[in-house]
């Protein structure tokens, strides 16, 4: 598809992220990169959030321990500064998967995901991060008749787990977001919304102010024991640390089972100009909620402080042999999120897209973590957030710290925790498999009749997801 064939809305729109645009707000310079051999007690390699919140409750756990973070690019480079600034309180990727997943464990999962939660938002305002954080809930919204059937199912799913959500009707949901598309919804008030990059900056500048040193621009290439503590072999120097924790996400892991864990896939964002007087009251949307609908290949949107509309999603896109490139970033994707958008909100035609950008998202076969241990318990790992990493990320740090100290904790204990996700299969092998995966669920989105192929993904536990 050829730059000119795009939706007239893209026209213009700037191909990269509107969170770290220097144009439209500041962005600190980058620490870095490293520059000869330097020692540290833990270093933490990744510089996104899972990595700045092991750094903070690192240092908070003991004032005296030497952290530093190697940042292969710049802070909110990656995933932290692209992504839609949802909040959930899940840490199994919802609650479904959770139930699905570990329905022994789930009462627990659930109350330490809303603890979880509740400790981002004190640690927030204790740390004095600036980064837009709200709770306006999140309403998910049935777009086709055969999606209401699940909506009502998660509805009830929800409430028989005590969460305190609503159901809505066709009027209901058009009275809180006016849309034609709108058939049916559930309302979450417990879901936030933040602006991310500044939230990852944020938890720099904090981490920072506890002696945590960062490092930029530093890539790592390889992880080897060296006596008691490990040895990075980076760009422009060498690290020697007592321990490790790596908070890679979804680029290439410094430890082989890493990548057999966790697939790289690109998903698509836009964000458009700031909605005028007359554009709000034809949207409605006064509550500000997140907003999502209930396809296996969803849209996921929501308002800014300042009106803009943030919409991405619905296409998540592997390349073969888990590709990670710039060129990839931009492409078709783009154009369909703006004609769904339209279609969403025929109301709004006119509206002008000033963003374009993708990033891309660690996912798993069970769309939840993986964590883990290495090189004689050295080295701990926490990846594969599958999209929902906002507030799990801070969870996952517990975790990778707690497996680091060897820890027979709560959390350690959680079959989440012990427990690996299904491997994806070698290429050619993986390609084939995502394709065949990302068919089916179309197919279904289509239909809403389950293909043989998902039922048996079920049976197993596995599946594809961003």
């Amino acid at each position: 598809m050829t730059d000119q064939a795009e939706h007239p809305a893209l026209d213009g729109a700037r191909r990269r992220p509107f969170w770290t645009d220097p144009d439209v707000r500041p962005v600190p310079e980058s620490e870095g990169p490293l520059a000869g051999t330097a020692t540290t007690d833990l270093a933490i390699v990744g510089g996104g959030f899972t990595g700045l919140w092991a750094a903070l409750q690192a240092r908070e756990r003991d004032p005296g321990r030497r952290v530093m973070v190697l940042e292969g690019g710049t802070l909110a480079f990656g995933g932290s500064g692209r992504n839609g600034g949802f909040v959930s309180p899940s840490l199994t990727h919802g609650l479904a998967q959770g139930v699905a997943c570990w329905p022994d464990e789930i009462a627990t999962l659930e109350r330490l995901g809303e603890e979880n939660f509740a400790g981002l938002r004190a640690d927030v305002e204790r740390l004095g991060i600036d980064c837009d954080l709200h709770v306006p809930g999140e309403l998910t919204f049935a777009l086709d008749e055969h999606q209401v059937d699940a909506v009502h199912d998660s509805y009830r799913l929800h409430r028989e787990h005590g969460a305190q959500v609503s159901l809505l009707d066709a009027e209901e949901c058009r009275a809180a977001v006016s849309s034609p598309r709108y058939l049916a919804g559930m309302r979450d008030p417990l879901v936030g919304l933040v602006d991310p990059a500044r939230l990852a900056l944020g938890l720099a500048a904090a981490a920072r102010k506890l002696g945590v040193e960062i490092v930029e621009s530093t890539v790592v290439r390889e992880l080897e024991v060296d006596g008691a503590g490990v040895r990075l072999r980076c760009d422009g120097g060498e690290v020697l640390a007592g321990q490790v924790l790596l908070a890679t996400g979804p680029f290439p892991g410094l430890l082989r089972r890493i990548d057999a864990w966790v697939l790289p896939v690109y998903d698509h964002v836009l964000m458009s100009e700031p909605l005028s007087a007359t554009q709000l009251d034809a949207v409605g949307w006064q509550g500000r909620e997140g907003l999502t609908d209930a396809g296996n290949q969803f849209h996921y949107y929501r308002r800014t402080l300042d009106d803009r509309v943030l919409f991405g999603g619905y296409d998540a896109n592997y390349h073969f042999g888990g590709q990670i490139a710039v060129e990839l970033e931009q492409g078709p994707s783009h154009d369909l999120l703006a004609r769904h958008f339209f279609e969403i909100f025929p109301q709004l035609e006119g509206l002008r897209f000033t963003h374009r950008w993708a990033g891309v998202i660690d996912t798993t076969s069970r769309f939840t973590p993986v964590f883990g241990t290495a090189k004689g318990g050295r080295v701990a790992y926490a990846v594969g957030y599958t999209g929902l990493g906002v507030a799990s990320t801070r969870f996952g740090a517990r975790v990778g710290l707690d497996l680091l100290e060897g820890a027979d904790s709560e959390v350690t204990q959680l079959s989440m925790v012990r427990d690996k996700p299904v491997p994806f299969p070698p290429e050619p092998l993986r390609y084939l498999a995502v394709q065949s995966t990302r068919a089916a669920l179309a197919r279904e989105d289509r239909t809403g009749r389950r293909p043989l192929l998902l039922k048996g993904l079920d049976a197993l536990g596995v599946g594809f997801d961003s």
